[in-house]
């Protein structure tokens, strides 16, 4: 199931004092940007943000899952 536009925005707005928030269609879904640097993805109107260790940190609780099959 692809991602609505309509959440795709809702998700942008959402970021939007995080830098330059852009999105563009990739692989089928949405990817999310800052500042022209890729930070997540969205695939099946779900944000998939990249982990990182200061990520980790700061959600504590992380739940990590494949944003498609085979990723």
């Amino acid at each position: 199931m692809a991602s609505d536009q309509k959440f795709v925005d809702f998700v942008a707005d959402q970021v939007k004092n995080a830098g330059e928030v852009t999105t563009r269609k990739m692989f089928g879904e949405y990817a999310i940007f800052s500042d022209k640097k890729i930070f997540g993805l969205i695939c099946d109107n779900k944000l998939f943000i990249k982990p990182t260790q200061a990520g980790r940190a700061f959600i504590k609780d992380v739940v990590e899952a494949p944003p498609y099959p085979g990723a």
